[in-house]
């Protein structure tokens, strides 16, 4: 290590290489506190949140396993918390925020719990990290059950809005917050649990953190950090120096069918990725302005969006530290979907978050096609049904649904795999429909639905669920039906989403890809994601696989032939070698 990256540093490279999984075990640790002790289905189950460590400066220097587009997003937050609080930082604080516009935050569910640590033997009480949990949680108030609006047009409507605010002052709990976060949000039991999660969290984080500094030193551990930044940054600029210099442009989609007076062509994520000896420059001159509908991103997210598809094409052995996004130059035209201003509202900007994750890929597979796989399903959608039950108690199912990622140039894409900006599963069913008044009638892969390629892309699935409650409010966020995940090198796009609502007697009608809507007893919402986009020349793909697929049920007869000129027995399902030889030979 000495040397390597350039800095003075003296830590020898043993040291080094154990303060490394030392801090991964810290991250990870207050990660599983979350999952062990939090109350939501949201979070213990479907895993929206993440935990990070970073320097004295809020810089990361290591991220929990979980969420991607949630690792540029630290550095606004405990910003914040600095330059609001600077001089009255003390031992036994807690800090608590989520607005985008006055404290860093990426939108209102994703509330920030975040505490500074203090070195017991420090006679200058300075503080010597910050540990910080970002959690979306169930519902923080707004104009729907869940707070993922997308019909909003501006952030009043989307909840309560946390300034930076002591949650926790030297010990002592902020009663008055927290009386007036449960008097403003639907589910407050839920809310208040998963904030106690988040906070126990952050104590695991600090015990844990100090046990370092009393067996290293708070020097050692400071110069650690340094070290730790530069030697990412040195890893990912080696990396980066080693691709073509070239300039790529790309626009994505985002569906938007709820913007009044939209575009057709719906929401523009415009790209342009250069590289230029060991930087990557990302420009989104020529992105939609930003909208009156709750798809905003702010650019601490968006900025995180590009961090995440970068740092899919470099080596994972460089750390996921701050250290490697220094080589990455992020510009976006302000008031744009990917840099609103005050008061756009963002209550649903994980979409263009993914978009931005796509967008870029596709960018970067025009310089490195070799290594970057097909378009996916765009990301996680979100159904969310509330209201109150027959004893006038709220509820609120909120999932998370995603898995079908593209083909890769040597692997077939994925199902039930979430999309790499978000580790995010799927809510299970059987605590679903134990807590909530909600009951599954389908869940399962699409046949045929992936796009054909050399390598295929991952088959869509679709869940369906009939509310067992008089009446509830449907929101849903979801995308890539008119643009569908597309296909590289020869690769077909995949299927397109789509949401379906039917009545018990049987008439059912198709709904936007996002808005709201009202569910009445005994419908059914069915929402299909979209297929993943497949990669190379589909002729090119081996028979076996495709056999394998028929057997699997994964494609049909008929896909067979149509997408990959493939002729099968439909009742054995195996394949005719002679008359496939005859089709192709046409």
């Amino acid at each position: 290590m000495t040397g390597e990256s350039g800095s003075d540093q003296k830590i020898d490279a043993i040291t080094f290489e154990v303060l490394q999984n030392a801090i991964a075990s810290v991250v990870d640790n207050m990660a599983l506190t979350v999952l062990r002790t939090a109350h939501s289905g949201v979070i213990k189950d479907a895993m929206d949140y993440s935990t990070a460590l970073c320097d004295r400066d809020g810089v990361v220097l290591a991220q929990g396993l979980t969420i991607v587009l949630h690792l540029g997003s630290f550095p606004d937050a405990v910003r914040a918390v600095i330059d609001r609080f600077e001089g009255d930082i003390n031992p036994g604080d807690v800090f608590i925020l989520n607005d985008p516009y006055l404290a860093g935050g990426i939108h209102l569910p994703d509330i920030y719990v975040i505490r500074p640590v203090f070195s017991p033997t420090s006679s200058n009480r300075e503080v010597q990290c910050f540990v910080g949990v970002v959690a979306h949680h169930t519902d923080v108030g707004g104009i729907v059950p869940g707070s993922n609006s997308t019909d909003s047009v501006e952030i009043y409507q989307e909840g309560l809005r946390i300034p930076v605010v002591k949650l926790i002052d030297a010990g002592v709990e902020n009663r008055t917050m927290l009386d007036l976060l449960m008097a403003n949000v639907r589910l407050p039991d839920k809310v208040l649990g998963d904030l106690e999660a988040q906070i126990s969290a952050t104590a695991t984080g600090e015990r844990e953190y100090l046990q370092l500094i009393e067996r290293y030193t708070s020097p050692v551990m400071s110069e650690f950090g340094t070290a730790l930044l530069d030697y990412s940054e040195v890893l990912a600029r080696n990396e980066i120096s080693k691709l073509p210099d070239e300039v790529a442009k790309l626009a994505g989609y985002i569906d938007a069918d709820n913007i009044d007076g939209g575009s057709p062509e719906g929401v523009k994520v415009n790209v342009k990725v250069s590289i230029i000896g060991d930087e990557i420059h990302v420009d989104f001159d020529g992105t939609t302005p930003q909208v009156k509908a709750g798809i905003n991103s702010p650019l601490p997210f968006s900025k995180a969006g590009v961090f995440g598809a970068v740092r899919l094409i470099l080596n994972s052995d460089i750390p996921t530290s701050a250290g490697y996004t220094r080589a990455i130059k992020v510009t976006a035209p302000e008031s744009s979907i990917v840099n609103p201003t005050h008061p756009a509202p963002c209550g649903a900007r994980g979409i263009t978050g993914f978009r931005i994750m796509d967008t870029v890929m596709g960018a970067l597979a025009q310089i490195i096609p070799d290594r970057v796989p097909a378009d996916g399903e765009g990301g996680n959608s979100i159904v969310s049904i509330g209201g109150r039950d027959a004893d006038g108690e709220p509820f609120g199912y909120v999932d998370l649904t995603a898995g079908a990622r593209g083909g890769g140039p040597d692997h077939d894409g994925a199902e039930g795999v979430p999309h790499p900006g978000a580790n995010i599963a799927s809510t299970p069913i059987e605590i679903a429909e134990s807590e909530l008044p909600i009951r599954f009638e389908e869940y399962g892969i699409v046949p045929d639905s992936c796009g054909a390629g050399k390598y295929r892309g991952g088959m869509a699935q679709t869940r369906k669920v009939r509310l067992l409650e008089e009446e509830a409010v449907l929101q849903l966020r979801s995308d890539k039906r008119l643009h569908r995940p597309f296909g590289l090198q020869g690769g077909e796009p995949g299927d397109p989403s789509s949401n379906v609502l039917s009545s018990p007697n049987g008439e059912s009608k198709l709904l936007p890809v996002l808005g709201m809507s009202l569910m009445k007893r005994d419908e059914v919402i069915e929402h299909t994601f979209a297929g993943g986009g497949g990669w190379g020349d589909p002729l090119d793909r081996d028979m076996e696989s495709i056999q394998n697929d028929l057997l699997d049920e994964k494609i049909t007869v008929t896909g067979a032939e149509s997408d990959y000129k493939v002729v099968a027995d439909p009742e054995t399902l195996l394949i005719d070698e002679a008359a496939t030889r005859e089709l192709r030979g046409r």
